[in-house]
């Protein structure tokens, strides 16, 4: 508990000893044999209410006289204090500890309710806490601890055993072994050396490690990631947004109606003032909305806090209320379905080209791509690349790269690439990515790269069916060759090859028109060109860890570890968090409902008691479901 809970606690427990012995005294009948009793018991129990109240009625004033009066201030005023205005009719009877009771309850239930919230948001809290303290750089030969936000890009960091990684950088000294749970939520320690990335927030856990940054402390993984659950409480659900209009009007209303049990009753129906004013009461105190308005985003909240743990971080409530409704998925393959690890795997220069000349212009031209095709291009050249040589670099989207290398020029891409040229390009027998070679527009032939599925992919389409996911389509940019090898050693439904950002995006409405309102449309992608795409469909679900910044930006869901068999995980955290809503809501409204027809004048059988557990009884149930949601 934070100060200002246990001072409202221990108000609570006094007004709460000084209740129970006033009401002892009027259950032992000492009120009763007092000349004046009543109002002296008027006056006892007036004591603990407003030591208990007396900010509940400063809220009401405050709503009233800045007119917005209609909340649960209002509601739990007028109720108590009509309780105590009770004494006024002399057939009725005293009702003073019933006001002062309702009150109390009220103010422990809203105590419980801020303890829950404060017990969730610190759940996330511990969770994320993984901002770094300081960053050690080294000055004049010796270290010194400073604050990351003040480190420049490309300056070089020590990181000792048991601290944590402060800023993304690669490592350029040392070798150690790194845990990632509070990015990824996995637990297998991660082995880094020379030339590996690192990430901030991961935690060193062997050796010394010499690191150059390469992103400043605003931009870097734990600052993104930190930003991304602070935020996603301002993304509400459909469901949060119709709670917080329901209450908006919902308020207005019931003052309304209690109103009207207050007066038509007596008036048309016979009934005296007495028990409708005190119907109209306990139908006041019933009602009030705070079991649905603090359980209902305490759900939302406790999921996205589940999804965080498992290294799954979800943008908003909307996006958690969204992805509960999955039932068609689109996958890119590189880097999501696949590794991403390509390797070159055979070389077919044209006649009267050598296999290494051929490669050579290719690792010349991808130099400065940062594409794993690329990478695995350079890898596989055995020469030493010389940067001066190159010029003029164009990446092409979706098709490849244009270069002047040593005063060629060169293309280096798929077919599309190729044909745009007006180059004839041979076709392959062997399955993999094709990229073809042409050198001042003539064709040198072309460079075949296989990529190889992700360890859990199979598992990823298994767990997916498993969760009620109906369709399961692959866009790749890739030749129709490697993508139909994929999708049938996956057991996808479809899929569709050679797709340029704007054709990814194009498939994807598609599927949107054939999901219609009740379905809902996830895309998962990594690269810079999965972006449009990503923001186009329901849910854009992005690879975090290695995945593009832009790509990350752009999606709705951000898994950490990089690994898709998480997306069952966090549909499955959706569907538990909106079953638990749903469970709120009915419970929350029946509950109520049930208790206002039983305060009817003419049924009579709620009474004061009754109408505090339909509010703070209610409450304080719906809220320990809700906490349900970080147990997931």
């Amino acid at each position: 508990m934070n100060k200002k809970q246990k001072k409202k606690r221990n108000r609570i427990l006094v007004a709460l000893a000084i209740f129970l012995v006033f009401e002892a005294m009027e259950l032992a009948g000492v009120f009763d044999a007092l000349p004046g009793g009543l109002w002296l018991e008027f006056g006892a129990f007036l004591i603990p209410y407003l030591i208990a109240g007396y900010d509940v009625l400063a809220k009401a004033w405050h709503g009233i006289t800045h007119k917005q009066p209609f909340d649960e201030n209002l509601l739990m005023s007028i109720a108590t204090i009509g309780a105590f205005a009770l004494v006024f009719f002399p057939e009725a009877e005293p009702h003073m500890a019933e006001g002062a009771a309702v009150m109390l309850f009220y103010q422990v239930g809203e105590l419980f309710e801020s303890y829950a919230v404060g017990k969730t948001r610190r759940s996330i809290a511990d969770m994320m806490d993984i901002a770094p303290d300081f960053a050690t750089i080294e000055e004049g030969g010796q270290l010194a601890q400073v604050d990351p936000a003040s480190v420049a890009v490309g300056s070089a960091i020590v990181v000792k055993p048991g601290e944590r990684v402060p800023l993304d950088g690669v490592v350029v000294q040392g070798s150690s072994q790194l845990d990632t749970s509070a990015l990824t939520g996995e637990s297998v320690p991660r082995v880094v050396e020379v030339g590996a990335q690192v990430a901030s927030g991961c935690v060193n856990m062997t050796g010394v490690l010499n690191i150059r940054t390469t992103k400043a402390y605003g931009e870097s993984t734990v600052q993104r990631i930190l930003d991304l659950v602070e935020n996603a409480s301002e993304k509400k659900a459909r469901t949060e947004n119709f709670i917080t209009r329901f209450a908006r009007y919902y308020t207005p209303i019931v003052v309304g109606l209690a109103v009207l049990i207050a007066v038509v009753s007596p008036l048309l129906l016979g009934q005296s003032w007495s028990s409708s004013v005190q119907a109209a009461l306990v139908f006041l105190v019933v009602s009030c909305p705070c079991a649905l308005v603090i359980s209902v985003p305490l759900s939302f909240f406790g999921g996205i806090g589940a999804a965080s743990r498992k290294g799954i971080l979800v943008k908003g409530s909307s996006y958690l209320e969204s992805l509960a409704q999955v039932d068609t998925i689109a996958f890119d393959k590189t880097g999501t379905l696949t590794s991403g690890s390509f390797n070159v795997v055979a070389v077919h220069p044209e006649s009267g080209v050598d296999a290494n000349t051929l490669l050579s212009y290719a690792a010349h031209a991808e130099n400065f791509s940062g594409h794993p095709i690329a990478a695995s291009v350079r890898a596989a050249y055995a020469g030493e690349i010389d940067s001066d040589l190159i010029d003029d670099v164009q990446e092409v989207g979706g098709e490849g790269v244009r270069a002047r290398v040593d005063g060629h020029n060169v293309l280096v891409g798929n077919d599309k690439l190729m044909r745009g040229a007006g180059i004839a390009a041979d076709s392959c027998s062997v399955v993999g990515t094709m990229l073809h070679v042409a050198l001042d527009d003539s064709y040198m032939g072309h460079i075949v790269i296989a990529d190889v599925l992700k360890d859990d992919a199979v598992e990823t389409i298994s767990s997916l069916r498993s969760a009620g996911v109906k369709r399961i389509v692959m866009l790749t940019g890739d030749r129709k060759e490697v993508a139909a090898a994929v999708a049938n050693e996956l057991g996808l439904d479809e899929y569709h090859a050679q797709c340029l950002p704007a054709d990814k995006v194009a498939h994807v409405e598609g599927l949107l028109t054939q999901a219609g309102d009740r379905g809902k449309v996830a895309f998962v992608g990594d690269g810079i060109n999965d972006a449009p795409v990503l923001m186009r469909a329901d849910v854009g679900i992005a690879m975090g860890a290695l995945g593009s910044d832009a790509a990350i930006e752009a999606a709705d869901v951000v898994l950490m570890d990089d690994k898709p068999a998480n997306i069952a995980k966090a549909i499955g955290i959706a569907r538990k968090t909106m079953h638990i809503v749903r469970q709120n809501i009915v419970f929350a409204i029946g509950v109520k409902v049930l208790i206002m027809i039983l305060a009817l004048p003419f049924i009579g059988i709620a009474n004061m008691w009754l109408a505090v557990f339909g509010d703070v009884g209610v409450a304080c149930l719906a809220i320990l479901n809700a906490m349900r949601t970080l147990r997931v």
